[in-house]
């Protein structure tokens, strides 16, 4: 049997069972018993927001290590743009792509490159007949897998364009293999420094079919100091930056959304703000939109559970980063704005068993609903998280699905023994 592989995981000798990340997991995938908390996998999303609430540092964020590239002969960096928020006064981006070269890589293809390729045939598909609006932006793993669970039927709005990191990956290793046709594929290796752990989630997993070209992940936090050491301003650095303000724009919320040239788009982030949004599409009440930018991390890759600085300070970095760049140095030729090349897309999306399927049998599912409304009008409805679960009605489901007993709930509990 196939398991995911998560990137989010807890230390049981850190948690002192306090529901703080019960009450803020999207998906209700943590429960508390035991005196510490469980985390449901198949309903974990890897969004992070646990690592980020936690009081007591029991969730951590688990990726590779930089020497997990020794074993290539050819080493390529993929930063994402949000790396070059971290750090202070920076004027040029490529003071953070020479120190990348100076730490150990051979070479380095920016996010931000790919990222202003994406936006550009993005732009050719919403001019396509035909298609489902509004359309998702699939760029944030956390979103896609999130729709796969709880919003299944929003499946067909998703775009299915391979994110800037994957285009990233198939366009490095295209380029080391023309300049040095003597390494096969498996000597190469692509290291994608990440914001949050749900893309070394998806690099570990693949993405349904796809396998992802990336081989190690290593988080912005890790790389950040050894960075530091090496980012001497006093010195001029290798001219190596492909991109501009388009592409460096997808490191925080509506910067995907505005390189789409288009009015009729919305840019969410903060997964809380990503699940409502969600639910207004799914229920039809939302205005008419042409595309639709979600990112889980607030403000969005600069809010990542992987990076060192604050998400707004990273993010008025970025703002001020960008002012001298010019627009985009990726635009496509008018023959190339026709058509999207098949390498960008990919063929199918995860299946996934959505949370709210009670049983596989329609019958068995209506019982149990029937039974889990009886008892959940029993319970005190106030949602103190007492019986380990983060609501009332996740207690009542728990209940009748076995995994807990109606007893747990102390309130519920003590006015029995009142009664009695």
């Amino acid at each position: 049997m196939y398991t995911y592989e998560h990137s989010v995981q807890l230390d049981t000798s850190r948690c002192t069972g306090c529901t703080t990340c019960l009450r803020r997991c999207p998906t209700e995938a943590i429960r508390i018993h035991d005196g510490h908390a469980i985390i449901n996998q198949e309903r974990c999303i890897d969004c992070g927001e646990c690592i980020r609430v936690c009081p007591h540092n029991a969730k951590k964020a688990v990726c590779s290590k930089l020497d997990s590239m020794e074993r290539f002969k050819w080493k390529i960096a993929l930063p994402a743009p949000t790396l070059y928020g971290q750090f202070e006064n920076l004027d040029d981006v490529n003071f953070v792509l020479d120190g990348l070269k100076k730490i150990g890589f051979d070479d380095v293809f920016e996010v931000s490159k790919a990222a202003e390729l994406v936006s550009a045939y993005t732009r050719t598909y919403l001019k396509t007949d035909g298609i489902k609006t509004p359309v998702i932006s699939s760029a944030c793993p956390v979103v896609v897998r999130l729709i796969g669970l709880r919003f299944p039927s929003l499946n067909d709005n998703l775009l299915k364009m391979l994110p800037p990191m994957e285009v990233a990956a198939r366009l490095a290793r295209e380029r080391a293999k023309e300049k040095h046709p003597e390494f096969a594929d498996d000597e190469i290796g692509v290291c994608f420094i990440s914001p949050c752990p749900a893309k070394a989630s998806y690099v570990k997993n693949g993405f349904a079919d796809y396998k992802s070209l990336v081989d190690e992940v290593v988080s912005i936090s890790d790389i950040y100091f050894l960075l530091i050491n090496e980012m001497k301003q006093d010195a001029e650095p290798e001219i190596l930056s492909e991109s501009g303000r388009i592409g460096i724009g997808w490191a925080s919320s509506g910067g995907e959304s505005t390189a789409v040239f288009n009015e009729g788009y919305l840019a969410a982030d903060g997964i809380e703000n990503v699940n409502r949004v969600l639910d207004q599409i799914e229920n039809g009440n939302i205005p008419p939109l042409k595309f639709i930018e979600l990112n889980a991390c607030t403000g969005g890759c600069v809010g990542g559970a992987m990076t060192m600085q604050n998400p707004f300070i990273a993010k008025a970095r970025l703002h001020s980063l960008k002012r001298y760049l010019p627009v985009s140095l990726n635009s496509l030729s008018k023959e190339e704005k026709e058509y999207i090349p098949e390498s960008y897309f990919f063929n199918d999306l995860p299946i996934y068993n959505p949370i709210s399927r009670l049983s596989d049998s329609m019958a068995e599912s209506m019982r149990m609903m029937a039974d889990i409304q009886k008892l959940r009008k029993g319970l005190p409805g106030i949602d103190c998280g007492s019986c380990g679960a983060p609501t009332c009605r996740a207690f009542a489901e728990d209940v009748i699905k076995g995994l807990a007993d109606v007893k747990d709930c102390i309130i519920c509990e003590c006015l029995r023994r009142k009664e009695e």
